[in-house]
């Protein structure tokens, strides 16, 4: 190691350097991968590229060590130690659908909770977008039996599905600092297209709006969000003025949601 910067240093001194090389196309943390991951440069170029990355304790992903289910893993993240977060991205690392969702806070805190497919044990990451353009990386290591993105849905062999296909309930409680918690779960199969014979249908977008339609929160999911997803929003106080919540999207397919979540 030592010979070959003296060769460079030599190379330099010979050689001057005439104009400014150019940026590299995405600054990296120079710290290795706090989970190890040997996917973790495939995740850079797929999600990342010529951005700014850090890893970033401040950016919490609490999820169990073990999955019980990997149909239905409990994630909750939390990026409200961070100023200006903008975009909040979730991954797994070693899932056949990398994406798992992404959510703009708005005026809500920028945290969420909601559960995932698993197809086998992979980091489950968060990423948050801050003004100025940097991606503040947390995550976890979830320890999972697998075959949860390629397994069908329960909704899609019942026939109880297409009556209540998006199908929203949920209610909205105090919280101890003032603010005010939503949750949310909507009806729907969210098959990944994995699994043998069945197309993929998943939510696509979701907005939550107060009543005066001041935005809260812009949720875009993927197929490895779990079937009749649930959601869990906080609000910071006075940020949801009024006794309801407009839940508005829809699904690849075109199906709307449209409901309102009260106390």
């Amino acid at each position: 190691m030592r010979s070959s910067t003296l060769l460079v240093l030599a190379t330099i001194w010979l050689c001057p350097v005439t104009e400014a090389p150019a940026a590299p196309p995405a600054a990296v943390a120079a710290a290795a991968d706090p989970l190890d991951s040997a996917r973790w440069g495939d995740m850079v170029k797929t999600f990342f590229p010529g951005a700014s990355v850090v890893f970033d304790a401040r950016v919490k992903v609490l999820a169990p060590a073990i999955a019980e289910d990997s149909l239905n893993v409990p994630v909750s993240v939390d990026a409200g130690e961070l100023a200006g977060v903008e975009e909040v991205l979730v991954f797994a690392d070693f899932n056949p659908i990398l994406a798992v969702l992404r959510f703009q806070p708005k005026k809500a805190r920028p945290a969420l909770g909601f559960r995932l497919k698993l197809q086998q044990s992979s980091p489950v990451r968060a990423a948050a977008r801050t003004a100025d353009g940097v991606w503040h990386v947390g995550g976890v290591w979830i320890t999972a039996t697998g075959g949860g993105c390629t397994a069908p849905s329960t909704g899609s062999g019942s026939p109880e599905w297409q009556e209540r296909l998006n199908e929203v309930s949920g209610r909205i409680f105090p919280r101890a600092d003032g603010g005010e918690r939503l949750r949310m779960r909507v009806i729907h199969p969210m098959d990944t297209g994995l699994a043998p014979g069945i197309p993929v249908f998943h939510i696509e977008n979701l907005t939550l709006a107060d009543e005066s339609g001041a935005e809260l929160m812009r949720i875009r999911a993927y197929e490895p969000v779990s079937e009749n997803p649930l959601f869990t929003i906080d609000m910071p106080a006075g940020a949801s003025p009024g006794a309801r919540i407009h839940a508005l999207g829809r699904d690849n397919n075109g199906n709307r949601i449209d409901a309102w979540v009260a106390q």
